[in-house]
């Protein structure tokens, strides 16, 4: 062999090991931080069960879940820089946009459903009646005390009424040592913890049916759905608000990393319905139903991908 034909030789293995490196260098330099919510609610459920599943995945340290209050307190950790994903309700996310467009979205995921639950035994049948009322509204900064204020202000409840901020296992035992009088929730269906309280019959769902019109006026990502009777066990099935859930990262995100990352949520949609009924629901077609929040450049390309 010649002299320039040996360079030529060498020229080009090297540029093939480049190319075979660059193909399988991965991201393990990627290092995630989930907002999730609670411990044990559905949030940090699926977010612990999506960690371990971009780990194996993508070939990186595994992301550390955060534990935080809901989803306003999610949003805020991605657009100040102290989260990477973040699992949030739709109508905050659409909330924060309006103010600081910093986020965009991979993917919507399950849909929550409000409960507004009193006991068994009370006279209350509406949410007109919860005027005079000492309620729980959700934990601090959560997605649910951002629904149950909108709710209240809609029903011209805001100052009828007096307001604790309980997450769900703290408004549960409330409510039933009369402590308050009703509590706010959002959340898949069935929420577990609701199922196993209420396992004497103890609960009762209000219907919202005549507030839907204004609440659906406040927001677009509302919708109506019903709770069936048999979820929790009630008499009759209840006419409520359905939200979606996004997963959110920051707009200056790598096309590439949110791309793996949305590859990564539907290559592991079987571990996450394991880990909560709510997952069911993650699919491709309803994936890209993510208005007004933008998709992530990267999940875009997913998604165009999945039509060839």
């Amino acid at each position: 062999m010649t002299s320039s034909r040996r360079t030529r030789a060498l020229a080009l293995a090297a540029a093939l090991l480049l190319v075979l490196s660059a193909c399988t260098a991965g991201f393990g330099h990627l290092k995630l931080r989930i907002a999730a919510g609670n411990s044990g609610g559905v949030y940090d459920t699926l977010a612990q069960t999506l960690a371990t599943a971009w780990q194996a995945g993508l070939d990186i340290d595994r992301p550390q879940v955060l534990q935080t209050q809901g989803s306003p307190d999610n949003v805020d950790k991605v657009l100040a820089g102290q989260a990477d994903v973040a699992f949030v309700a739709a109508d905050v996310a659409a909330d924060r946009y309006k103010k600081r467009p910093g986020l965009a979205a991979l993917a919507r995921i399950h849909d929550d459903y409000l409960h507004i639950v009193v006991r068994t035994d009370s006279d209350i049948r509406s949410v007109s009646q919860l005027a005079g009322h000492r309620i729980a509204i959700g934990s601090p900064a959560s997605g649910v005390e951002y629904i149950a204020d909108q709710l209240l202000a809609v029903a011209g409840l805001t100052r009828q009424v007096q307001t604790v901020a309980h997450g769900l296992d703290d408004s549960v035992k409330a409510l039933l040592n009369g402590e308050v009088d009703a509590f706010f929730w959002s959340g898949g269906l069935p929420t577990p913890k609701l199922v196993g309280y209420n396992d004497k019959g103890s609960l009762r769902l209000l219907d919202i049916a005549d507030l839907m019109p204004k609440m659906q006026a406040l927001s677009q990502v509302y919708g109506t759905a019903t709770i069936p009777a048999t979820t929790y066990d009630q008499p009759l099935p209840v006419t409520t608000l359905v939200v979606p859930n996004f997963l959110v990262v920051p707009k200056t995100m790598p096309d590439d990393v949110a791309e793996a990352l949305v590859r990564g949520l539907f290559d592991a949609r079987s571990q996450l319905a394991d880990a909560n009924p709510a997952a069911l629901s993650i699919d491709v077609h309803p994936g890209i139903e993510t208005q007004p929040i933008p998709l992530h450049p990267g999940a875009l390309r997913y998604y165009r991908a999945q039509k060839t």
